[in-house]
């Protein structure tokens, strides 16, 4: 557990504090405004008043209260702007620049409160508990009230019985925040504020501490909610996944002096702001991995969505040695550097990492995917990684596994949260990359242990599987980017290359169909971001359309720069990455179909080559219709594309 401050400058201010005093803390450009009087805190934006009356105190169980009623021992605001550069590997710019503001509290010898503000939005954490002692939280309350009603985009828990026990996969409801909900949703909550202004709440460092969830009660105030600190586990019988069975009375157990959790409100002047947002990540503790060069971002071939789906192969395809080595010479024809070994590889109702089924030879298929290139990843459990961590990450990194894909957190209480950190810290210190699957959206874990190289909490392309026509994808892929995209990478697995429309659309769990174009589903590997990165249907479907292949497998792993050229929340995104001196440019649309013109004024001087895979001109009745064309772009000021309904595009722009 850290102990970091946020630095304060030499060329600070002191301030006379207390409780009814005003404490105000600015963004450098001077448009977003923090006031701390009379027992609460408020935002403004550009003059226009966002949040007021807002309460936020950490309660301790011995009875002590802190936060915005606390007397004020102290207040030191930053006089000059703190300016820092980032270099983020891995993420979706490779490096930017970073300014803000900082107050910061202080109300007594033991606790403090700390203010961030930047240009991007604001942020607050408490800092607080005795030094070799153990502090125990009963509760933390973060209300975030709203000086108007607005409209509210949120993602509710999908478990009315145990809102606090779900995999953080759900659609976006679109309401009024006066609306109200029944049950507490996660984050992000992205709450509008007139004349295409928000608010978006997210949380950044959260470490040995429950993630936030909301409440609404129809008034325009969010009210903070937090799972309850375990006190009993039980056992699924089939994959021995631990789940929780009782709950102390207070959320939090902690040890020492220390940070807290940031409170996030992102504020934003229009939608194509949102997923270029740097807060969570710039909040995140730094990297405590000081060497990643073995962290290598790629693709990967990947059989259980397709059900280990092969045609025309001559052995029965399954768990077995001649499946995996099968899609391992697929991943290696295409230049995908890794395969992964989904479930089934080992017992599930045994959950024994050392041992894997009969059928199976791990270092032989390790040795074979070696010398042609590829790398394997291994599915598991949290828990039973967990508890097999050290004999298990000495073993598989030896033998040469690049990673584990960890799946079935489905929580994110405070004991969650801390098996999530622990896993990450010992799986760098053996050189293993992670991709955590049934877990909470990030919050900035990847910026400290850059070995995270995707999560999912996200409604991904799995749900093809079994949701009905009703559920709307493409509406759901155009939300995506602005929304949960800020948080960061999202293990979306898209790739699906049996494509249909709305109409057209049925649950096939072994053979399964995907909502809108194969042009959306193409642009999702540029519009979404993810590291590591699922080609999600079969090698045989892959195979059958070589040129759709080709075209994923040419794109960038990770990028340098990004940004959102167009767009609006749940309607169509149109977004562009660089990497090194070329461009891609990609777009998706909801059921309606829509002109967009991309203006070129991104690209650099000198000539480009210009590639399109784009809607074809039946893919309003057939998806999977689609057209490759390449040309010049001398002279280009824009190019104009229309995305049939479900559908998208993507440009490549190769400096020549």
């Amino acid at each position: 557990m850290k102990h970091i401050l946020i630095p304060i400058l030499a060329a600070a201010a002191i301030l006379t504090g207390c409780a009814s005093c005003h404490d105000t803390v600015s963004s450098p450009d001077g448009k977003i405004v923090v006031k701390v009087a009379d027992g609460t805190y408020s935002v403004s934006y550009d003059g226009t008043a966002v949040l007021s009356g807002s309460v936020a105190e950490m309660q301790l169980a011995d009875g002590r209260t802190y936060g915005t009623a606390s007397k004020v021992k102290k207040a030191t605001a930053t006089k000059n702007a703190v300016k820092e550069h980032i270099v983020a590997p891995f993420y979706r710019q490779a490096e930017f620049d970073n300014e803000y503001n900082t107050l910061t509290l202080v109300f007594d010898d033991e606790w403090s409160m700390e203010w961030y503000v930047s240009n991007e939005g604001a942020a607050y954490r408490f800092v607080g508990g005795a030094e070799g002692a153990e502090t125990i939280v009963s509760n933390e309350v973060t209300d975030f009230s709203f000086a108007n009603d607005g409209d509210c985009w949120l993602n509710y828990s999908s478990n009315a019985k145990d809102p606090y026990a779900m995999a953080f996969e759900g659609l976006y409801t679109h309401q009024m925040l006066s609306d109200g909900g029944e049950i507490p949703a996660f984050m992000p909550i992205s709450v509008g504020f007139g004349e295409g202004r928000r608010l978006t709440i997210v949380e950044s460092d959260l470490q040995a501490y429950p993630g936030l969830f909301v409440t609404l009660d129809g008034s325009t105030t969010l009210h903070s909610d937090f799972a309850k600190y375990p006190s009993e586990y039980a056992v699924h019988a089939w994959r021995r996944q631990t789940h929780v069975v009782g709950r102390e009375e207070y959320i939090a157990k902690v040890q020492g002096h220390r940070t807290f959790p940031w409170r996030v409100m992102v504020i934003t002047a229009k939608d194509t702001e949102m997923p270029v947002n740097n807060l969570v990540y710039a909040l995140a503790e730094p990297s405590k991995v000081e060497d990643t060069s073995w962290i290598k971002p790629g693709f990967a071939a990947w059989e259980w969505w397709n059900d280990w789906g092969l045609t025309g192969v001559p052995f029965k395809p399954g768990i077995n040695m001649p499946t995996y080595k099968y899609y391992i010479d697929f991943a290696a024809a295409n230049g995908l550097e890794y395969m992964v070994l989904d479930e089934g590889w080992c017992t599930p109702a045994i959950g024994d990492l050392l041992t894997p089924i009969e059928e199976l030879n791990i270092e032989e298929l390790v040795e074979y995917a070696a010398q042609k290139n590829v790398k394997l990843w291994l599915w598991t459990v949290f828990n039973w990684l967990d508890e097999q961590l050290e004999p298990a990450l000495q073993k598989y990194s030896e033998m040469g596994i690049a990673g584990f894909k960890v799946d079935f957190m489905d929580r994110n209480d405070q004991e969650a949260v801390e098996m999530a950190w622990r896993i990450a810290e010992a799986a760098a210190k053996h050189h293993i990359m992670l991709d955590y699957h049934g877990f909470f959206p990030p919050t900035g874990m990847n910026r400290t242990y850059p070995n995270v190289v995707n999560y999912e909490g996200i409604h991904g392309e799995e749900n093809m599987k079994w949701i009905t026509s009703e559920i709307d994808m493409p509406r759901h892929n155009a939300a995506l980017p602005f929304l949960r995209m800020m948080e960061g990478f999202a293990d979306y697995t898209p790739g699906g290359l049996q494509n249909v429309t709305k109409e057209q659309f049925v649950p096939q769990y072994s053979n399964p169909l995907v909502q809108g174009t194969k042009a959306q589903q193409v642009a999702l590997y540029v519009t979404l971001e993810s590291p590591f990165t699922m080609l999600c249907d079969t090698p045989s479907r892959y195979m059958a359309d070589q040129a759709t292949t080709d075209f994923i497998c040419s794109l960038p792993r990770i990028y340098d720069e990004t940004r959102c050229l167009d767009g609006m929340i749940g309607e169509y995104v149109v977004m562009a990455r660089r990497s090194g001196d070329n461009w891609y440019v990609a777009g998706t649309t909801n059921w309606d179909a829509r002109q967009v013109e991309v203006k070129l004024d991104f690209l650099s001087d000198g000539a480009y080559e210009m590639e399109i895979y784009e809607d074809g001109a039946n893919a309003d009745t057939d998806a999977n219709s689609y057209t490759i064309d390449r040309n010049s772009v001398d002279g280009l000021k824009s190019v104009g594309i229309r995305m049939a309904q479900g559908g998208g595009f993507v440009l490549k722009f190769i400096k020549k």
